[in-house]
């Protein structure tokens, strides 16, 4: 979806791809990245589609690098921060505020996820004073609301999210299906990114074709997402976002699916 956000401002995309098996940033890759056009950098953490949390020393690496860059261009480049899963984290791990490493930061956030609100589009952007440009930038985001109204929340949502201030869902019952998938497609024979937050499985296909397995899935009655989509073919990803009576009655469709490629 970022490709689509970056052609409707006029501007092109470049994916920096993380490796496989940690998805961790790959910091050399990264700074080969950036050139004098750059303008921005996204990043997403807890990640979709792997569930990686980006660690401290990610997001240093990070902002060394683009603290080079600028200075080398002498020019602006920001971070935009997407961070809609912040608080859907499975292990003892801490997800950081980029905004502490980078003056130049802008964090978009969604109630979406925290409350298990999917597809009830509302958050907040959180644009420091300590960006170069801050006031223009919060300017246009005031601008963006009014022009773009059907990005607006409702009046009634709109307090319903105040009031749910520091609340957030219950993370247990993502936990559940996280490890019943995860211990089950082992088991099976899928190598599988165990993840640390969000609610996906980043999961390596049988067959390097993604899209053919995405396909011949459906046929076992199972959805999911081919991983070419995130600009890594040869995995698909899997949401398990749903009732755990079905991530149990998905497991042997998969040893089906799988044993479909013996």
């Amino acid at each position: 979806e970022y490709d689509n956000y970056a052609a409707n401002a006029g501007a092109s995309l470049t994916a920096v791809r993380a490796n496989p098996p940690t998805f961790a940033p790959d910091l050399d890759a990264f700074e080969q990245t950036i050139s004098e056009k750059t303008k921005v950098v996204i990043i997403n953490s807890p990640n979709n589609p792997t569930g990686v949390i980006y660690s401290e020393e990610d997001i240093k690496g990070i902002a060394e690098v683009l603290e080079k860059k600028q200075q080398a261009y002498g020019k602006d480049i920001y971070i935009l921060s997407d961070e809609p899963y912040r608080e859907l984290v499975y292990t003892d791990k801490t997800v950081p505020y980029v905004t502490k490493y980078y003056n130049n930061t802008i964090v978009g956030y969604s109630f979406s996820k925290s409350l298990s609100l999917a597809g009830e589009r509302i958050g907040y952007v959180v644009v420091p004073s300590e960006a170069a440009d801050s006031k223009n930038i919060l300017a246009a985001t005031n601008v963006l609301t009014r022009t773009l109204g059907f990005v607006n929340s409702p009046a009634l949502m709109q307090l319903v999210a105040a009031d749910c201030i520091g609340i957030t869902t219950d993370i247990g019952n993502y936990k559940t299906n996280r490890d019943e998938l995860y211990h089950g497609l082992s088991s099976i024979g899928y190598e599988c990114v165990e993840p640390e937050g969000a609610f996906y499985l980043f999961v390596k296909a049988p067959t390097e074709d993604d899209l053919e397995f995405s396909e011949r899935a459906k046929s076992y009655q199972i959805a999911l997402t081919p991983g070419r989509v995130f600009g890594a073919p040869g995995y698909f990803r899997l949401a398990y976002c749903t009732a755990h009576e079905k991530v149990k009655r998905s497991l042997p469709k998969f040893k089906e699916l799988w044993e479909s490629y013996r």
